[in-house]
């Protein structure tokens, strides 16, 4: 493994020490987001990965309706099992259905399958047993309920009610079955904000959490609630979408996406300010945001998504490349990041 890759760990509930490259693999592009991948591309951006030194991946049966879970597991198939961390999500079932009628969105040139949402036992467990079957390995390291949040299910009031059926309906219970048993090693969250997580932290026993775009240079409303929590809890987080779903990438050009939609005019602004101290400091936007949140002590691991393996060169050449520490200062003393916010340690 590269010497330039750091390895953060994680002890779970149960006294397992899980080992996380800093900088992970998201794999929710694989399931051909927004561009249609060949087979090949896929595997080579995997590859990559792999040589470069991540060891952690992350997928879903979301995730082009299993597409990304069917390219991550025959990219890996030949490794040592012990030799890297997987995790896919549960809360989702793929069931057939005739071709044009897969209402994919995002991910074009899926299977012919729908989403039926389903956090009840028998759901986990089927879950489970199917993603295990598109990977074609024999074991995931960690299990994430996926999106029981608003920004999925359309308001707080219905996220509540899909975290009660996985709680009262025993979806909780098959997630606990599987980590005393030892088929998984822990469990938890994947959402797009961090009150799912607060409230599932009320209610069970979570390992860790997959937080997507709410622990960012736009956004750390998470620092003053959720990551203390996970501190105090031995919780560990996984931080997806990085960029908010590009813009800390791009810049705020026109049309540029943030949270999967065209950026509003304050969130332009307010990149544009970022991206000017950044300059200032020579330091491209997307190299900060990259860094900026493997600062915080709660986060074991850092997941930007990739098509090729450019980008995954990019992003680990962005993880490596020195930040003055002056840069951080200058954004809290601009009031365009949290005063209390954790910096990685970098020199002058």
């Amino acid at each position: 493994m590269p010497a330039s890759l750091p390895m953060r760990t994680l002890t779970t509930q149960a006294g397992r020490t899980l080992a996380f490259s800093a900088l992970g693999f998201g794999a929710a592009p694989l399931g051909n987001m927004n561009r249609v991948l060949s087979e090949a591309e896929a595997r080579a951006t995997v590859r990559q990965a792999w040589t470069l030194g991540l060891r952690y991946f992350d997928t879903a049966p979301l995730y082009g309706h299993g597409l990304s879970e069917h390219r991550v597991g025959g990219a890996l198939r030949d490794e040592a099992r012990d030799s890297f961390l997987l995790s896919t999500k549960v809360g989702r079932l793929l069931e057939s259905c005739a071709p044009g009628e897969e209402d994919s969105g995002i991910y074009l040139g899926v299977p012919p399958f729908r989403i039926a949402y389903d956090y009840s036992y028998d759901g986990v467990m089927r879950s489970h047993e199917a993603s295990l079957a598109r990977l074609g390995l024999d074991r995931v390291d960690i299990l994430y309920v996926h999106d029981i949040d608003a920004m999925t299910h359309g308001s707080a009031e219905a996220a509540e009610a899909r975290t009660r059926e996985l709680i009262d309906q025993g979806g909780w219970r098959a997630l606990d079955e599987l980590r005393a048993a030892g088929d998984v090693a822990a469990i938890g969250a994947g959402v797009n904000e961090w009150e799912p997580c607060a409230r599932l932290i009320e209610l069970a026993d979570p390992d860790i959490f997959l937080l997507a775009g709410r622990y960012t240079l736009l956004e750390q409303e998470a620092l003053a609630t959720l990551l203390p929590t996970c501190i105090a809890r031995g919780i560990g987080v996984v931080v997806g979408g990085p960029y908010n779903s590009g813009i800390l990438a791009t810049g705020p050009l026109a049309g540029a996406i943030y949270n999967y939609a065209p950026a509003p005019e304050p969130i332009l602004r307010l990149t544009g300010a970022i991206e000017a101290v950044c300059a200032r400091h020579g330091t491209p936007l997307a190299q900060a945001a990259l860094q900026f949140p493997l600062g915080h002590p709660a986060v074991v691991s850092v997941i930007p998504g990739g098509q090729t393996p450019d980008q995954v060169v990019q992003n680990l050449a962005l993880l490596n490349a020195p930040i003055p520490d002056t840069l951080w200062r200058d954004l809290k003393a601009a009031g365009l990041m949290s005063l209390d916010a954790p910096t990685p340690e970098t020199t002058d």
